[in-house]
């Protein structure tokens, strides 16, 4: 997907707002820039998966920003929810049950890491 990275954070952003439309105030800064930080804040935590251990500490900043600007822990679900939509329409043929498996499957680790650390008790 990431050669058609500005279609699909655009189509992202789209989905999510429609899963939870409360969350678009959210968002201050102009949404073709947020996009671009969404492509490049994945493929970073693509890369990361070989090291869990050194991208722990990248998914405590990011969690700690997305605090400030008044995320909540209930806002990941419609997030993954719309990351996961974004996927299937972006792959087509190529989005298999165990590719979407995949993605569910780093996105609860990424959330529960993320959730763990900003909303700690």
């Amino acid at each position: 997907m990431e050669p058609h990275g500005e279609e699909a954070a655009e189509l992202f952003y789209q989905t999510l707002f429609q899963y939870e439309p409360s969350l678009k105030q959210l968002f201050k800064s102009d949404i073709k820039s947020q996009g671009q930080k969404l492509m490049m804040t994945l493929r970073v935590a693509v890369r990361g998966l070989d090291d869990i251990n050194a991208l722990v500490p990248i998914l405590h900043q990011l969690a700690e920003r997305h605090v400030g600007y008044g995320v909540q822990a209930k806002d990941f679900t419609p997030v993954g929810n719309a990351l996961l939509y974004t996927l299937k329409m972006g792959l087509g043929d190529a989005w298999t049950p165990e590719l979407r498996q995949a993605w569910v499957d780093t996105f609860r680790m990424i959330a529960i890491v993320m959730k763990a650390h900003a909303y700690q008790s």
